[in-house]
């Protein structure tokens, strides 16, 4: 296997060392495990996992905090070929991204072959020459061990073929919680010396509305994922605190519009006699409340922003 170096076992900090800080993103086709790896990482649900690609679309750092680090995660939205204005914005977003961080994760699944997606990514990345690559290869709770190291051959190759050493290469399952505190140890030498970027126990600078849009459409998109796949958009209009409530009874007013983008496509999101609303309703809900601390009244409307993937004004709109 010669110089590539596959770690297992991680190493203390000697006392009196250098505090770090910085970014990483982690990168791969849709569905490679990148928002699980993050919220297992952070230890608490942040980016929102689906089963669906490009449902993260907006950048949601989860930051990690160490003793001897802060390491932040930027999670950007799966890079494609495009289709649409929307796929086009959303590479932009994603190489921009790319070239300011300080360390790039490509994960890979212990139990996917490399494909033409992979090489695609694996192109780009070779073209951004400063910042640090680490292959991650996730889901290896799924595969044996002759898989594995197959596959982390088959990487090791990738980078070769391109013309760039990989920083690391480390097998992990975020949902085992296999090596995913080795991870960490390995990005944080890569990161600049530095003082914590973010006061302790901030979890996400994302704004709260950006993060209850995110579950709303989360909880929306279940179940009619063929039907809609990304043509659902939720703008939060506004949120209020409920006025004359005592203080120890707090109630927060959300009202949220789900945006589609044909009439027949309302049907399936409302349901029959309203029913699946109410159900997106009811479970988004409970994951607001868990986010905020707090009880909250969700006011949900459906409605149709005409083809707004294509309508430069309507993303502009939409927040993208």
């Amino acid at each position: 296997m010669g110089a590539m170096s596959v770690r297992t076992q991680s190493s203390e900090e000697p006392a009196g060392a250098v505090h770090r800080a910085g970014f990483a993103c982690f990168v791969g086709r849709p569905n490679a495990g990148k928002s699980t790896l993050t919220n297992a990482l952070v230890g608490q649900k942040v980016a929102i996992t689906a089963n669906q690609p490009q449902t993260t679309r907006h950048t949601v750092r989860g930051i990690v905090h160490r003793p001897d680090a802060q390491l932040i995660l930027v999670d950007t939205p799966g890079l494609h070929k495009p289709r649409t204005l929307l796929g086009e914005r959303l590479n932009d977003v994603v190489r921009t991204t790319w070239a300011e961080v300080d360390v790039i994760g490509f994960c890979l699944p212990a139990n996917e072959k490399l494909g033409p997606g992979d090489r695609f990514i694996a192109k780009e990345l070779a073209s951004i020459k400063k910042t640090p690559k680490i292959a991650i290869v996730t889901k290896t709770d799924l595969v044996d061990g002759k898989t594995l190291a197959e596959q982390l051959i088959a990487i090791d190759q990738l980078g070769k073929e391109l013309g760039f050493e990989w920083a690391e290469i480390v097998p992990v399952s975020a949902v085992a919680d296999q090596q995913v505190g080795l991870l960490a140890d390995l990005i944080v030498p890569l990161l600049p010396e530095g003082p914590a970027l973010y006061p302790d126990g901030e979890l996400t600078d994302e704004p709260e509305q950006v993060m209850i849009a995110e579950l709303i459409r989360e909880a929306a998109l279940e179940g009619v994922r063929d039907e809609l796949p990304h043509s659902i958009a939720v703008v939060v209009e506004e949120m209020l605190p409920r006025e004359d409530r005592p203080a120890d009874k707090p109630l927060l007013d959300i009202h949220a519009f789900v945006y589609i983008e044909r009439p027949s496509q309302k049907g399936i999101i409302i349901g029959p006699k309203g029913k699946r609303l109410k159900e997106v309703g009811i479970k988004s809900r409970k994951q607001i409340e868990a986010l905020l601390g707090t009880p909250v009244f969700l006011d949900l409307h459906v409605k149709v922003a005409k083809d707004w993937q294509r309508d430069p004004r309507q993303l502009r709109k939409l927040g993208f």
